[in-house]
């Protein structure tokens, strides 16, 4: 049986009852990456059934440094599950199981960084059809925290309900009628439900990283907060005390290149967090005339400079 830190149920993994917000959104995140293929990438379906649509993101980085990529935002009606645009999440067994799939079109980027132009991106490099099936499986505790009416964090505008978990991946890639990729490895899933705007928090730091079935992090700075955690263990969750982070970034741009943060944990443990980013692609979203940049890094960690894992970090920074 799965721990969980926090008033999360296992029946959580399932779609919760439509809010009355306009723009209430139910998302589900997974990443994975295979340290041995030196490839990984993240799926993310969001349900904005008031809205009338759903949010798809796909992104598959290769080894060369080009990557697989779409998003697009199928009409939806409901909040019933998650299954919009080719892309479709299967609960197996609530908190311990999940399967996702993708069969559909997306555009290959030779170099990713060419999607700061998104319109100009898609119609400029070639589209392919790729399948990719994926099951992940829990190897730490599920940790996150639903707000409650007139509590704390109720009114939040980004993620009133929320948890994630580190997995173990397995699955298959076939991109057209290639060979048929098997993808052994980690990775982390997400999801929260409520209102949610991208532009409701004015920047975060989010970074991921699996070590092997047995430890994974997460480090969290949204604005001023301070937050994540180290798994250790299927039952062990130790929460993130403070991070001093340090950003390198490619010339003239806002594009994280490399990071190295102190990491000190409540249990007063400190550690040493290198990374190097392998494969990065630039997203944004506009509303309303603002426009937020989300750099998005397939990053190889060394931990305490022995130990190296695989994951993701994200960048989000309102932009002028």
């Amino acid at each position: 049986m799965v721990t969980i830190v926090g008033n999360i149920r296992p029946e959580d993994d399932f779609t919760h009852p439509l809010g009355p917000e306009e723009n209430f959104n139910e998302s589900v995140y997974f990443n994975f990456f295979d340290r041995q293929q030196q490839m990984g990438g993240f799926l993310r379906i969001g349900n904005r059934a008031n809205e009338g649509y759903a949010e798809v993101t796909v992104i598959v980085y290769q080894p060369d440094g080009s990557a697989l990529f779409n998003y697009k935002r199928p009409q939806i009606s409901s909040n019933d599950g998650w299954n919009a645009g080719g892309l479709k999440v299967e609960v197996l067994e609530p908190g311990e199981r999940l399967r996702t799939t993708y069969e559909g079109s997306v555009v290959y980027l030779k170099d990713p960084r060419e999607m700061r132009e998104p319109s100009v991106a898609f119609k400029e490099n070639p589209h392919k059809r790729i399948r990719l099936d994926l099951v992940h499986e829990g190897v730490g505790p599920i940790y996150g925290h639903v707000a409650e009416p007139g509590g704390a964090g109720a009114q939040n505008e980004f993620a009133r309900a929320h948890y994630e978990q580190h997995m173990r991946v397995t699955g298959t890639l076939q991109v057209e009628d290639g060979p048929v990729l098997q993808i052994t490895g980690h990775g982390l899933r997400d999801h929260s439900w409520g209102p949610r705007y991208w532009q409701s928090t004015p920047s975060y730091r989010w970074i991921t990283g699996n070590f092997g079935d047995d430890l994974g992090m997460v480090l969290s700075i949204v604005g001023d907060r301070v937050g994540g955690v180290f798994h250790k263990g299927p039952d062990t969750i130790i929460p993130v005390k403070q991070i001093d982070l340090e950003t390198e970034y490619e010339e003239n741009t806002n594009y994280h290149k490399a990071l190295r943060a102190t990491v000190t944990l409540a249990n007063g443990e400190t550690h040493r967090v290198e990374g190097t980013v392998r494969g990065f692609i630039p997203l944004r979203n506009r509303r309303a005339g603002k426009f937020t940049h989300i750099g998005e890094g397939m990053t190889e960690y060394l931990l305490d400079g022995e130990r190296k894992g695989y994951g993701l970090s994200e960048y989000l920074d309102q932009v002028e």
